[in-house]
């Protein structure tokens, strides 16, 4: 990162200038920091392309002949290019005639300024491109706000089924390809009818939220995340995760649970919660696991722990051969801590 964008002011708006005539190019850097923009300046379309892969400006002056690459390719190429945002292209030339205008347009550009221009055109220009840019990050905005929404649970605030059915593919994938471990933790809430039943629906939902709030709290947010699988069940998704590591994970939570009281509107409840755990080793280079199998054997397992008495942990881990093998860790057992 260059120690021009560590120091800038958010307030001022940066600007990439494109000229290839060095006392152009000053007077209307020149003309620009008067108008109030923080100038970068590049002498050809390759020259601001590159500048444009390491910084991004939201707002593109450029002149129409250059050298090596001019002013329409460059718009080509900047429209093509992956950048983080819109780019405002204004494209300065001297030639006029609508055609000019349509190539222009047509390559990219988002307006054009005839040469000579005066300041005020210049402000006013520049002024309409700031508009729009400040419409589109609005819009991007409210489109991630939007998608943000669609994938959590609007209760507890961990991510819904259909992030989970988006995601949990991928994460799939990547541990096919990097050849690493992944776990999946379904866990329940023992007994969680009582709690409706006895003490009303409010005290449940503070039940579920606290509940929730602990697992986040357990995770590594930066790739470990939790999902409401459904009602008072919880996936948890572990990447680069062993399923006995998984297994001392979920253990630690469940001596959580039943050593802690959840706050709710019927006064402090004490629960236990029971866990249901899947591993996938990638041992083949071939192989692949699947979202229904990790998590139909992590139910599997969530079951045996609710028939053999609930409160516990157990689990099972699978590799890509099809052989199993089956481990179990109940409330009474002391299981080895991780760091």
């Amino acid at each position: 990162m260059s120690a021009a964008r560590e120091t800038q002011d958010p307030d001022i708006p940066s600007i990439l200038l494109v000229e290839d005539d060095p006392s152009t190019r000053m007077l209307t850097s020149q003309r620009l920091r008067r108008l109030g923009y923080d100038v970068h300046a590049a002498s050809n379309g390759a020259e601001a392309l590159q500048l444009m892969r390491q910084r991004f400006f939201a707002l593109l002056l450029t002149d129409w002949d250059m050298p090596e690459m001019d002013g329409l390719a460059l718009c080509q190429a900047v429209r093509k290019a992956p950048l983080e945002g819109y780019v405002y292209i204004i494209v300065l030339t001297a030639r006029g005639g609508k055609e000019s205008i349509v190539q222009g347009l047509q390559a990219g550009a988002d307006d054009y300024l005839t040469k000579p221009f005066e300041d005020p055109e210049l402000a006013a220009r520049l002024n309409t491109g700031r508009r729009i840019l400040n419409l589109e990050q609005s819009l991007r905005l409210a489109n991630s706000r939007n998608h943000l929404l669609s994938i959590t649970d609007a209760l507890t605030a961990t991510y819904n089924r259909r992030y989970l059915m988006e995601s949990l593919p991928r994460e799939i994938e990547c541990a096919a390809r990097c050849k690493q471990s992944l776990s999946v933790v379904l866990c329940d809430v023992d007994h969680f009818k009582k709690v409706n039943d006895t003490h009303g629906h409010q005290a449940g939902d503070d039940v579920l939220k606290g509940f929730a709030d602990m697992l986040l709290a357990c995770t590594r947010r930066e790739f470990e995340w939790v999902v409401r699988y459904g009602g008072e069940e919880f996936l948890m998704v572990l990447p680069q995760t062993a399923v006995q590591e998984a297994m001392v994970f979920a253990e630690k939570i469940r001596l959580q649970v039943a050593a802690q009281s959840f706050a709710t509107c019927a006064g402090p409840m004490h629960i236990s919660a029971s866990f249901g755990v899947a591993g996938h080793d990638i041992l083949e280079e071939n192989g692949q696991a699947s979202v229904d199998s990790l998590i139909a054997y992590a139910d599997l397992c969530l079951y045996r722990s609710k028939e053999s008495g609930r409160n516990r942990v157990i689990g099972k881990s699978l590799d890509i051969g099809g052989r199993t093998i089956v481990m179990e860790r109940s409330s009474v057992d002391s299981p080895r801590r991780h760091s």
